[in-house]
């Protein structure tokens, strides 16, 4: 999905109503979450987005100059064993961390190990959450939803409601993790694999509200996000159904009440995620296998 194609305030306002009704999931900001001020300096680790040196893509919109270099050079080192599980050298990342934040490009001759730890550390450092505080509690609420159905539509449509620098970022990064499990058979690193790896960055659990429940929880969002990243942010057809001006509407059909022609029902006619897709509850143990989700040890550091 193009930055160009983000959701019209009225589309944002459709979604809000969906989750309201539909769901049962209410959020305070109704509006566009307004974009700070590019500020530019050279620094990468521990800065907020708006400060981070940039560069434009025409599918994505600005993102972060270390994050698309990072990313395109693990890509071309993707089929590595253990990719993201093996820690860098401490001596080798203190040098290497140095090195980009005084502007030095040093990733072409560093080992992919390394690389994939810094950007683990770089998504780990963000002073701000990639998902709003708003948006996370959200996503936790989407995820005890009672069917399969409900849940994956509700974190779809909640991933609609980013302010579009945190879009831009999370949607060009799952889909270079997708392409990362693609290559699992060599990198031995599957999409619950990732997840379970990301989710602590991606969606750190707010003070107070810790443990394996949670923890779980944050694993599946991600895994979802990962699974059916081609839905990230897409505004599913059953909402543009009932906005004006957003569907031909035949002169004799009349429009159905809120509640049904945002129901339930029309689920099975959209096809927008895998069968393999989450569920919460006992059903997790089947993507997050043993108490941390892995079938052979991976660290989230």
């Amino acid at each position: 999905m193009k930055i160009s194609d983000r959701p019209s305030d009225m589309v944002r306002l459709s979604v809000l109503e969906h989750l309201r009704v539909v769901h049962g999931i209410k959020l305070k900001n109704c509006g566009r979450n307004k974009e700070k001020r590019f500020t530019g300096g050279t620094k990468v680790f521990g800065v907020p987005l708006e400060s981070l040196p940039l560069c434009y893509l025409p599918q994505c919109g600005l993102l972060p100059c270390f994050l698309v270099d990072a990313c395109e050079y693990l890509l071309e080192h993707a089929g590595t064993d253990g990719l993201f599980r093996k820690s860098g050298s401490v001596v080798r990342l203190r040098t290497l961390r140095a090195k980009l934040d005084h502007g030095e490009a040093c990733l072409s001759t560093a080992l992919p190990c390394d690389v994939a730890s810094l950007l683990k550390l770089f998504c780990r450092e963000l002073p701000d959450p990639l998902f709003p505080s708003d948006l996370h509690s959200a996503l936790l609420k989407a995820q005890l939803l009672p069917t399969l159905e409900e849940r994956a539509l509700a974190t779809q449509l909640l991933s609609c409601l980013l302010p579009d620098r945190n879009f831009a970022f999370l949607s060009y990064f799952f889909h270079f993790l997708s392409k990362v499990s693609h290559r699992c058979a060599e990198n031995r690193m599957t999409n619950s694999n990732l997840a379970v790896i990301f989710a602590p960055s991606l969606l750190p659990p707010s003070h107070g509200t810790g443990g394996m429940d949670t923890y779980m929880k944050l694993k599946a969002v991600v895994y979802t996000f990962i699974e059916n990243v081609h839905s990230f942010g897409v505004v599913p057809q059953v909402i543009m159904e009932v906005i004006p001006g957003h569907a031909e509407m035949s002169p004799c059909r009349k429009r159905r009440p809120l509640r049904k022609s945002l129901g339930l029902e029309a689920f099975p006619d959209i096809q927008l995620f895998r069968s393999e897709t989450f569920c919460s509850g006992t059903c997790l143990q089947s993507i997050f296998p043993h108490e941390f989700g892995l079938s052979d040890c991976v660290c989230a550091a």
